[in-house]
């Protein structure tokens, strides 16, 4: 394993925060940055490619770090003065090992299913937090895959990450921009899954969603939260279903990561 250190912002570390800011570099290098202990370690976990470690020898380091560097394998890992991982980290106390890590490839046909499985479908996310949250729950509640469409906020974004508290790297995330593609799954799911429907989600008054049979293979549209559902989306929906409010409530809806909570908890919950 070959081992380099930076002391000054040189190629090398540019290229690290460029890996952090810009969504174009980030696709160009096919890697995107990783901070946070729980990521680290569930990276590591779920066999994701980790392609380098940058770290400091100015500070102590803990027994999980060593034990990190000494058993993981990389392409190449980076030794940086204390002062560049602080400039690079984005915690309060300065994280003592950040991670380079090669994105996976996009496959929907890759994608290993149960019997009877529970996905997802993103519209065109506009906002990290809600991507990462949903990711999170996602793993939660054992939904299979997730499926994200259209012009979206970047998957890899160091805040998507961050939000989902280690999901990113446990729940399948296939981004999908032809609309083509995505109903060519569709379409083969019907042929492959008895039963399989696809339940749209709208804040409208539809179906209340515990009056709909989540029982079979099933996959939930969670709309764009300004626009909600596209119409192709919903034209290719069984069933639109919504979460009835209380009549008194001021709120005509919820958070589009809380909504899709609660869709995906009571499926669950019919399937026990």
């Amino acid at each position: 394993m070959r081992q380099e250190k930076i002391s000054t912002k040189n190629a090398a570390y540019q290229k690290f925060e460029v890996l952090k800011t810009n969504r174009n570099k980030r696709y160009k290098y096919n890697e995107f940055f990783v901070e946070g202990v729980r990521n680290i370690n569930e990276a590591i976990k779920n066999k994701w490619h980790i392609c380098s470690f940058l770290y400091t020898r100015e500070k102590p380091m803990s027994e999980w770090a060593q034990n990190i560097l000494s058993s993981v394998i990389t392409d190449q890992n980076y030794e940086l003065s204390y002062a560049l991982m602080n400039d690079l980290s984005g915690k309060e106390d300065t994280s003592e090992l950040m991670a380079v890590v090669r994105m996976r490839e996009d496959d929907l046909s890759k994608l290993h299913l149960s019997d009877n499985p529970v996905i997802a479908l993103f519209d065109r996310p506009s906002n990290r937090g809600n991507l990462g949250t949903l990711i999170r729950s996602c793993d939660a509640l054992g939904i299979e895959a997730l499926i994200i469409t259209g012009h979206a906020v970047d998957l890899y974004d160091p805040e998507v990450i961050v939000s989902s508290m280690g999901s990113f790297f446990h729940v399948p995330v296939i981004r999908v921009s032809d609309n083509n593609q995505l109903f060519a799954f569709l379409d083969q799911m019907k042929i492959d899954y008895s039963g399989f429907q696809v339940v749209g989600t709208t804040a409208h008054k539809e179906h209340p969603v515990y009056h709909c049979d989540l029982t079979k293979p099933v996959l939930f549209m969670i709309g764009n939260e300004t626009d909600g559902l596209c119409h192709a989306f919903k034209e290719r929906s069984d069933r639109l279903v919504t979460i009835p409010m209380k009549e008194s409530s001021s709120a005509s809806s919820f958070n589009v990561a809380c909504a899709a909570t609660v869709m995906f908890y009571e499926a669950i919950r019919q399937r026990s």
